[in-house]
């Protein structure tokens, strides 16, 4: 695993932590090849239900890219091509099996911000701000722009675009960037309980269901119905489909199998 990313588990949870508090865990090149390492290892994991992604310390989620990064070569067409490692992070998360959950304990901007776009799930804690700065700089938030589309009004994406402008986790709420923001001093309690409503379901179902929501975000209307049909299928088919109806008709608690 890469030395700025740090896994650790705890029961069917595994927490993946950007581990450079002191450059405000910047997405350097090792960061984002340590992140794809890292989910794409869980997410084969079948013991795992869900993964938390933070950052270390208690100032930054993730600060976004790291301008003074110079692990990437090759001249301009190296440094395009390295770029694409990003795209293969977002890509891994979408196609990672498993719930994430962002659990951002303070700044997220930039890329910082489109990793928390990228989960399914956030938390935030009261102190984090969110932004895509980049314009500050003379850059545009080219990379993230397909995640922010997908996830925030129109109005609201071009607003945090085109000025550059932090919100606080209040108005993050609102703009359904996050799920919760925490009371002071207890994001990891807010992050449990959501996590404990998460992982209580059946892993293969809830496994199912994110992956066909994923697979129709972008279709058209009835393509999307034709294929959310088959996947009801699916769903029916699935032992815990029959555990989970049966425990509901002789009013018990389901124990779910997993398939």
């Amino acid at each position: 695993m890469s030395e700025v990313i740090r896994v650790e588990r705890e029961g069917h949870v595994a927490t993946v932590t950007i581990d450079r508090e002191a450059r405000r865990n910047a997405l350097s090149q090792g960061v984002v090849e340590g992140l794809i390492e890292a989910i794409g290892d869980l997410g084969t994991d079948s013991e795992l239900r869900a993964i938390v992604l933070t950052g270390a310390g208690e100032k930054a989620f993730c600060a976004g890219g790291d301008l003074g990064d110079q692990k990437m070569s090759g001249g301009p067409l190296g440094m395009h091509e390295g770029r694409g490692t990003f795209v293969e992070l977002l890509l891994t998360m979408s196609r990672c099996p498993k719930p994430l959950i962002a659990r951002v304990n303070g700044h997220a901007l930039g890329g910082g911000f489109g990793l928390v776009l990228s989960c399914d799930l956030a938390v935030a804690a009261p102190q984090a701000t969110f932004g895509t700065p980049e314009l500050k700089v003379g850059l545009f938030p080219m990379m993230i722009t397909a995640v922010i589309q997908r996830n925030l009004h129109r109005k609201h994406a071009l607003e945090l675009m085109l000025t550059g402008q932090r919100i606080p986790a209040a108005r993050a709420l609102e703009m359904g960037v996050v799920n919760r923001v925490a009371e002071e001093g207890k994001l990891d309690e807010a992050v449990d309980e959501l996590l404990g409503r998460v992982t209580a379901f059946s892993p293969a179902i809830v496994k199912l269901g994110r992956q066909a929501f994923y697979d129709t975000q972008d279709m058209g209307f009835e393509e999307a119905l034709r294929t959310l049909q088959a996947q009801l299928t699916i769903n029916t088919l699935a032992e815990d489909a029959a555990e989970g109806i049966m425990a509901f008709m002789t009013k018990r608690e389901p124990e779910w199998k997993g398939r």
